[in-house]
């Protein structure tokens, strides 16, 4: 405990020196600004900076990133709950009833605690990261090359099973990635793997230009597409921001329910904020002394949520810094940045890093202050950011996605992959086919392969060496559920239909 207190400490002299403070502070304020767009999110606005941000230093570029992902979660509830259209897929719930107060004229306190819960689930669940992460680092030390291998492998499966409408469409996505994987040179042997002589492939694809094209043209393909034409009702911001007693007493115990909701759920691969807001909205809605208000305006229902999304979001970074190992598409564009530094996230960042990770984690605490102060005297100002026009706002995101991926190598193929897997994102998205495991794939695959290849070489060649050590074997194990349970049961239920 001392040791991770001074660990922290130093973090907190790494996060307040002048330069990284600025770009937290500019991390936050991106990340609520594109959370009260609708359609933008933190995954496609990471994805489309990680080319202009490569001369930056590692622990900026991921301060700022970092203040990215948990700033949108602030902002998303500004669109959930004056539009009725969630600004980042994690604030759905939050429309449920927040936009029911709106209308009935406590955009105020709809907004206030959201505000408010975001910062007390964002401030506790970066506490527990602060103590459960070094714990973790312990544990993974003893981990070899067939643990690894097995990690990742649960990794794959449990990303693949949940994001998206089916396990096989998930799965499908996952192989797309695992397969872009393997273009370059093979770092064992040396040889060229499907380049098809173009000199461009032979340091594979990269995970920037398969990002920025998924994400960020996909994206805007299909919300340009889909979305730019649909009817808008932005409700009016009247009357007082500030909550009554009434509404404090009715708000604290949901802001602390979501957040030992919605912490654990962003330690595990389990598709990402949505599933611990809308168990906290239900959980609310089961437990509140005012049941008949739901459906119609109640505090809780939008305390409860909002602080499970920011609890989700901070959680989600335990297993990305301690094992290297993204839980949603946002931690997979981040991972991608720690790569693009040429930094590999796991339990030796924490003592080849330390100043990149306790600066990062001590940023967490900072910029849950700054979100405070940025979301509640300013509301006014965000809310006009809903008054742009959407072709404007998409045509922008394409000529900086362009930019950015041009600016890498300066090399027309890489424009040409970018709208390639911008149209391939675009169709991905019209047939829910989920991109994140894509992106996943494209990162963890060659490292799999890596501990793969070096556990049979330590084995001389044995594959029971998978199963003989009892943490892989075990893992191994739980991620064949992932997949054959689901199969299971949903097979189970048709027969008994039948």
């Amino acid at each position: 405990m001392a040791e991770t207190l001074a660990a922290l400490a130093h973090g907190f002299g790494v996060a307040l020196a002048p330069i990284n403070l600025l770009w937290g502070f500019v991390g936050v304020t991106l990340g609520t600004a594109v959370g009260v767009l609708p359609g933008v999110g933190p995954a496609l606005t990471i994805a489309m900076l990680l080319p202009l941000t490569t001369k930056l230093e590692p622990v900026g570029a991921m301060i700022m990133f970092a203040g990215i992902y948990y700033g949108a979660m602030f902002g998303g509830s500004t669109t959930s709950i004056l539009l009725n259209t969630p600004g980042e897929s994690a604030t759905i719930a939050t429309t449920l009833e927040g936009n029911q107060m709106a209308k009935r004229g406590r955009a105020g306190p709809a907004l206030a605690t959201s505000a408010i819960g975001s910062f007390v689930a964002g401030t506790l669940a970066t506490v527990a990261l602060t103590l459960l992460a070094p714990q973790i680092v312990e544990l993974a030390l003893m981990f070899g090359p067939a643990e690894y291998f097995a990690l990742m492998v649960l990794a794959f499966t449990t990303v693949a099973a949940v994001l998206g409408g089916s396990a096989a469409r998930g799965l499908t996505s996952l192989s797309f990635g695992l397969a872009l994987g393997l273009v370059g040179i093979d770092g064992q042997t040396g040889q060229a793997r499907f380049a098809f002589g173009v000199p461009e492939l032979l340091d594979g694809i990269d995970v920037v230009v398969l990002a920025v094209g998924l994400f960020a043209v996909g994206e805007t393909l299909y919300m340009a597409a889909y979305t730019s034409r649909m009817p808008e009702t932005l409700e009016k911001l009247a009357g007082s921001i500030w909550m009554s007693k009434r509404d404090w007493a009715r708000s604290w115990k949901p802001w602390l329910r979501g957040t030992a909701i919605g912490f654990p759920f962003g330690t595990i691969p389990a598709g990402g904020a949505e599933i611990p807001t809308f168990l906290s909205y239900a959980t609310e809605r089961r437990l509140a002394r005012e049941r008949d208000e739901f459906g119609k305006g109640a505090i809780e229902g939008v305390a409860g949520p909002e602080a499970a999304n920011n609890a989700s979001s901070t959680g989600a970074l335990v297993p990305l810094l301690t094992l290297g190992i993204p839980t949603s598409a946002t931690a997979a564009i981040i991972l991608s940045a720690f790569q693009q530094y040429g930094i590999s996230p796991g339990p030796l960042l924490f003592q080849m890093q330390s100043d990149l990770v306790w600066g990062l984690i001590a940023s967490l605490y900072i910029g849950n202050v700054i979100l405070l102060i940025l979301n509640l005297p300013l509301i006014g100002m965000w809310v006009k950011l809903l008054t742009i026009p959407r072709p404007l706002l998409y045509a922008g995101i394409l000529v900086f996605a362009t930019l950015g991926a041009y600016s890498l190598h300066q090399s027309a193929v890489d424009l040409a992959i970018l709208y390639a897997f911008g149209l391939l994102g675009f169709a991905m998205r019209s047939f829910d086919i989920p991109v994140a495991p894509a992106i996943i794939g494209l990162i963890l695959g060659p490292l799999a392969e890596v501990q793969f290849r070096r556990a049979l070489a330590i084995s001389e060649g044995d594959p029971t060496v998978f199963f003989r050590q009892p943490i892989a074997a075990t893992v191994l194990a739980v991620a064949a559920a992932v997949v054959v349970v689901p199969f299971v049961l949903g097979l189970a239920r048709r027969l008994k239909r039948a």
